[in-house]
């Protein structure tokens, strides 16, 4: 019997190293599960497409290798979208198979006829349709070459009926795929002119971004020949921030410490490796920026130095032709701020708060942070929990991970990314930090948690609030609105799922519940119930922002709202500094 496109294509993906497929069975996606069921490939079987793909994302981050996704035509397509675009704009090497109506029908308004090539435009870097099997073989190659190249997501788009026919050519299929990522040295003018701007500012500051992931030792260097304080962008922050005698937090509104302050106070800052989208945050002085991609230079602020190469390749080109500066006097002020802010502020969220009720979401992730393993893999949700994580997960020392929907930010992320992380190694500890707005989002996931036994740590921060939206309300000037609800015991919910699960209401039950759940062989869920008041506030607040809060707080008190105001008082009178 002739090997069908379908069993060609499992085999091509066997070839490649994938391990697990993440999807949902049915309809035109038969042939291919049924040629998975004959191969060595796992099928993860995911309540929602979109986890799939946030789950094949976190899968390939963590391993770096290819990680696939798929979906049957229509719905479930559409489904795939946001997860996809979440892994595309990560930069995760994700094939998503995007099954089709039959290749007859299209174009004649099907049962469930979409456009895939059309939908997945946006959140890939290649997306094409197969017509018959040759091409199919080829395109296949183009598409994981391209991923596996750094290009983002790719989608083969596959007709239920071309899947059935008989394979044909697999000339592309025999092809290697490249893998190694490629070192880009800066242009010669470019290097000088950026050796020339450090060596007449008398002050410098680095800011630091995911490009940096393969340069600390490089930025280190270059930090202490030029004695620069070092901040960093969340994306920078588990490659930059641990063991480092520069650092000076983070900036934007997750930030912290002296790191706003160090960038728009230095003669010169040099943005690496960051696309740092927050614009208010950066001075437009003086900024010189090294980025692999050249698109991005210039991206956010004005830029008069660009240098497009990679952030160690160019740190290692022009740092034999810097200056070395003698004088720390910036670089020591920068970090006696920096400690300052920490005691009176950063500290303040979870100094006493050992006794208070309901729980601060702060102790929490304080508390994980302090308990997790050396090498634990951290998802977050967006909103509220993206902050504590950002603030209190810190002991990563070149082994931690933290995963989060960081530019794309989407709600619901944290448990499909924990299950993508688990499904690539069981025995590395995975905690997934979810938000009860994202948790309750994509609830059907604990299923898919129960159902392949992924012993994911779930520990809910359950406010029964919006958290991140109300403090968007209030900053713009408006009382918050339809950003709080009813109380959910997602213990009980887990229970009944058949996953181990504790309830936490006492601030004194959370070191030893979350000491038994991080202990436990096999999944399980700790629903903490925290101050749904407990906001963050920027660490540079704005004079608007101040108006926004003064205005949300007049419209509240007057609209009968005033003791709102007083719990939300309460909750963050730990935000003053303290002396």
């Amino acid at each position: 019997m002739a090997q069908t496109f379908a069993a060609q294509l499992v085999q091509a993906l066997e070839k490649q190293g994938v391990k697990r497929i993440f999807g949902l069975v049915g309809d035109s996606l038969n042939p291919i599960s049924d040629a998975v069921r004959e191969s060595s490939i796992e099928w993860v079987h995911v309540r929602n497409e979109e986890a799939a793909a946030f789950a094949a994302g976190a899968e390939s981050l963590v391993t770096g290798e290819l990680a696939v996704c798929a979906a049957s035509c229509g719905p479930g397509n559409t489904h795939l979208v946001q997860g996809l675009y979440d892994s595309h704009r990560n930069g995760a090497k994700v094939l998503a198979l995007a099954s089709h109506i039959p290749s007859p029908q299209i174009g004649s308004h099907f049962f469930q006829e979409t456009h895939p090539e059309m939908l997945f435009n946006e959140c890939s870097g290649y997306c094409e349709l197969v017509n018959d099997p040759a091409q199919g073989a080829r395109i296949l190659h183009h598409a994981i070459q391209s991923t596996m190249g750094g290009n983002g997501v790719s989608v083969l788009v596959l007709p239920g009926n071309i899947s059935m026919c008989d394979a044909e050519d697999d000339t592309y299929l025999n092809s290697k795929v490249a893998v190694d990522k490629p070192v880009v040295f800066p242009h010669p003018a470019q290097a000088a002119d950026l050796v020339k701007a450090i060596n007449e500012a008398d002050t410098v500051a680095l800011f630091c971004g995911a490009g940096c992931k393969d340069a600390r030792e490089q930025v280190l260097a270059l930090a202490e020949k030029i004695k620069a304080p070092v901040g960093h962008a969340l994306g920078g922050k588990m490659y930059i921030q641990h063991d480092n005698p520069f650092d000076v937090g983070m900036s934007g509104l997750l930030g912290y410490g002296a790191c706003h302050d160090a960038t728009n106070d230095a003669d010169l800052l040099i943005l690496l490796g960051t696309d740092f989208p927050y614009s208010e945050f950066l001075p437009k002085k003086n900024v010189a920026q090294v980025d692999i991609n050249a698109a991005a230079i210039g991206r956010r602020t004005t830029v008069k130095h660009p240098v497009v190469g990679d952030v160690a390749a160019t740190i290692e080109n022009i740092l034999p032709h810097v200056e070395e500066k003698t004088n720390r006097k910036f670089l020591d002020a920068m970090l006696r701020e920096h400690h300052r802010k920490l005691e009176t502020v950063i500290e303040a969220y979870t100094n006493k708060m050992q006794k208070h009720t309901p729980i601060h979401p702060e102790l929490v992730a304080d508390m994980l942070d302090e308990l997790a393993a050396d090498d634990a893999v951290f998802t977050v949700d967006t909103g509220m929990c993206n902050v504590w994580a950002a603030r209190y997960i810190n002991n990563f020392s070149g082994q931690r991970e933290l995963i989060g929907s960081f530019r794309h930010g989407t709600m619901a992320n944290a448990l499909p990314h924990a299950i993508g992380a688990q499904a690539a190694n069981r025995n590395r500890q995975v905690i997934s930090m979810s938000g009860d707005g994202g948790l309750s989002m994509l609830l059907g996931e604990l299923l898919t948690v129960k159902l392949h036994q992924l012993p994911v740590k779930i520990v809910t921060f359950n406010n029964s609030s919006l958290g991140m939206v109300k403090l968007e309300m209030l900053v713009q000037g408006f009382p918050e609105f339809e950003t709080d609800h009813e109380g959910v015991n997602y213990a009980a919910i887990a229970e009944a799922a058949g996953i181990k699960a504790f309830r936490v209401e006492k601030p004194g039950d959370l070191r030893k519940t979350l000491e038994k759940a991080l202990a436990f062989d096999g999944p399980v869920l700790v629903d903490v119930v925290t101050d749904p008041n407990a906001l963050s506030i920027p660490p540079n607040i704005t004079f608007e922002q101040i108006l926004g809060f003064s205005k949300a707080a007049t419209r509240t008190v007057f609209g009968g709202g005033v003791g709102r105001m007083l719990d939300l008082a309460k909750s963050n009178v730990r935000n003053i500094p303290r002396p």
